[in-house]
């Protein structure tokens, strides 16, 4: 009754009537009633010389804030405390973001669609995919304020932050990646597939483990075990490339940086997806887009895209995404993965025993989904016309214990009231999500050191680890012979320090370092051009959300054309050129492989490293991840399933050339 007279008074005080501005709801009066309504910190008290945070604020020593206890017993007698509300929030996973000086943000904003304290205190969620980017310290900062905010709820569950790849080299709007300053940077996932070497993607994982705990983030939305099977597909970048064997001993490294030989304190997690394999994409479209819902396997090859799934299991992997698409003709009923019961229940816990938690991928429950307040529509491939608490049923019985971009607990709530999911259904998943908070140790101390963070995090070790894993996934795709053998090795690369370089899409102060820069083509001895893997240009006919995932989405056609190719063709016909190249996917470049004196595929590099390589600092010995198809016409002949399977490729998988050679 008193929070009822608490919470009417705050509403008659607010001086605009709902009516008056036409919305069906305040999100201002969510966060004031939230705010109003947050309870105490948790105290740390002393047992018989045993220190423990009340996390429920009772004065006792319950089960589950006892460090000392077995994981099973505390996951026991926190559920056995919990009411449905709050089993319903912990199995939701949406964005989180911060403020321009990584402040908390109170109110609904573009990127998430509710404020801060009204998720975390009303809705109860404690999972968070974190958005945006700030400086190492900035980071950790927030992340103490909002853990700050869960302890205060009423039993003090602590939040897990998850991420999408931070080490990346590109510019950060990416949906899938973004580059965090203060952390070292490496190349792309694909990268590591043209390094070959699982060692070099267990250091990752070990690197990237400890900067991201340096930040609060303790579960890596990542890796991608999909195989690149398909060349048009738009998330080949993330993955390690089209062959099961290599894929599936990189996998295996990574995740055992990230989480070490045991889940604990020191553990980042990881969620590999997008299981049982996203890559046959049909006509290689993403299923991010309604377009792109259907997979295909004209090669009969389903089980090949398992491999790495495998590997991962292995080593222990504790979480799953399935993708979006619909696994066509593959199980009796042809709906999109998380919804599919013969994928979740039957192939992924029965058939390969996985016990861990599984999440849906981003928003495919409601038509906001991982959009914030943006329209977009859910990605509910296959059942489009169940209602979303049908949705939300159908994949819970499929064996779903989380929903990612999702944050309507409600529905959860009212399925079990409604007796549609029964609470032993609910409690099976909540014991899964929980069990990986407790081995996180987030129950014991979620917090992380301000001051350390900027020390632990970017150390020269690291930053030198990421630079020469970058010059190392470089594969060198052409040397053309010298007509007159001046150099002694009598090809064209490495190129001779101080010769006259003219530059397109490189910095020109890394490139003086190496060469005299002149800014007319007629007075170079040599041409270099960065340029990036074409890709057709985005759809304009779709809502906001889609077209924001659109312009994201890099697919398509893999050839250059029009007045792109024509320069190119200009330049290499004037001078002696060489062409690098960054492959996010296969190209398709018959003409740069013929006209160019020399060509390197690059899949997330800095000019220094690019250069390193050109002029011969570094001998370059990566390998092509995938092939590279002689033309579209071979493209769209392959089998979406089906790796390395295109007619006289261009250049083919594990192709590349060294100075040594």
């Amino acid at each position: 009754m008193n929070k009822w007279l608490k919470y009417s008074a705050i509403a008659v005080a607010v001086p605009v009537s709902l009516v008056a501005l036409g919305v069906a709801k305040t999100y201002w009066l969510d966060t004031i009633l939230a705010k109003a309504d947050i309870g105490p910190e948790a105290p740390t008290l002393n047992t018989s010389g045993f220190n423990y945070r009340d996390l429920n604020k009772n004065g006792e020593l319950d089960v589950y804030e006892d460090s000392r206890q077995p994981i099973s017993r505390r996951v026991d007698d926190l559920v056995a405390q919990m009411n449905i509300e709050e089993k319903a929030g912990l199995m939701f996973q949406p964005p989180m973001t911060f403020g321009d000086n990584a402040e908390i943000l109170e109110d609904m904003n573009m990127s998430m669609g509710y404020g801060t304290y009204d998720i975390i205190n009303s809705r109860l969620i404690n999972h968070f995919n974190v958005m945006g980017s700030a400086p190492v310290a900035s980071m950790a900062r927030w992340h103490n304020d909002v853990q700050k905010l869960a302890e205060q709820t009423r039993l003090g569950i602590p939040i897990t932050f998850s991420t999408d790849p931070r080490h990346s080299l590109r510019d950060g709007k990416n949906a899938t990646s973004v580059r965090t300053e203060g952390f070292s940077l490496w190349p792309e996932p694909i990268g590591f597939g043209a390094i070959g070497d699982e060692n070099v993607a267990e250091e990752f994982g070990r690197i990237a483990n400890i900067e991201y705990r340096a930040v609060g983030i303790r579960l890596a939305l990542h890796p991608m075990a999909d195989l690149a099977t398909e060349p048009r597909w738009a998330r080949s970048v993330g993955t390690f490339g089209e062959e099961a064997e290599l894929s599936s001993k990189l996998v295996a490294g990574y995740i055992k940086g990230f989480q070490g030989a045991n889940i604990g304190n020191s553990s980042v997690l990881t969620m590999v997806k997008h299981f049982p394999g996203g890559g046959p994409q049909a006509n290689g479209l993403d299923a991010h887009q309604f377009y792109g819902a259907d997979q295909a396997y004209p090669g009969d090859n389903f089980d090949y895209h398992l491999k790495p799934f495998k590997a991962a299991f292995d080593v222990g992997a504790a979480q799953v995404m399935p993708y979006y698409g619909i696994p066509n003709g593959q199980t009796s009923e042809d709906v999109a993965m998380s919804f599919n019961k013969e994928v979740i229940t039957d192939m992924l816990r029965g058939d390969f025993g996985f016990e861990g938690v599984v999440c849906t991928d981003w928003g495919i429950i409601t038509d906001k989904g991982a959009m914030g307040w943006v329209a977009m529509r859910a990605r509910a491939w296959g059942v489009e016309g169940l209602s979303e608490s049908d949705r939300f049923k159908k994949a819970l019985d499929a064996g779903v214990d989380q929903f990612g971009g999702e944050e309507l607990p409600g529905f959860i709530v009212d399925l079990v009231e409604d007796g549609e999911v029964s609470i032993g259904r609910i409690n099976a998943s909540v014991r899964r999500i929980l069990k990986d908070k407790f081995r996180l140790g987030l129950f014991d101390n979620p917090y992380v050191d301000v001051a350390l963070a900027e020390k632990i995090a970017g150390t020269d070790e690291f930053m030198k680890a990421g630079a020469l894993a970058q010059r190392k996934s470089l594969v060198l795709l052409k040397n053309k012979p010298l007509e007159n053998q001046q150099q002694e090795q009598g090809y064209t690369l490495p190129l001779a320090k101080g010769v006259k370089v003219y530059l397109e899409g490189v910095d020109e102060n890394v490139a003086s370092r190496y060469a005299q820069v002149v800014t007319n083509l007629a007075d170079a001895d040599v041409a270099i051009l960065r340029v990036k893997a074409p890709h057709r240009a985005p759809r304009t006919d779709l809502n906001m959300g889609e077209n924001i995932i659109e312009t994201i989405l890099n697919q398509g056609d893999l050839d250059f054309k029009g007045e792109e190719l024509a320069h190119i063709n200009e330049v290499m016909a004037t001078k002696p050129t060489i062409v690098s190249i960054y492959l996010e996917r296969p190209s398709v470049i018959p003409e740069i492989a013929k006209h160019a004196v020399g060509v390197l595929a690059e899949f997330g590099a800095t000019d220094d490293a690019i250069f390193d390589v050109l002029f011969g600092d570094f001998n370059p010995t990566g390998k092509l991840p995938f092939e590279m198809p002689r033309s579209m016409a071979a493209v769209e002949a392959q089998f979406e399933d089906v790796p390395f399977d295109s007619v006289d490729p261009l250049f083919s998988f594990g192709h590349g050339l060294s100075y040594q050679e």
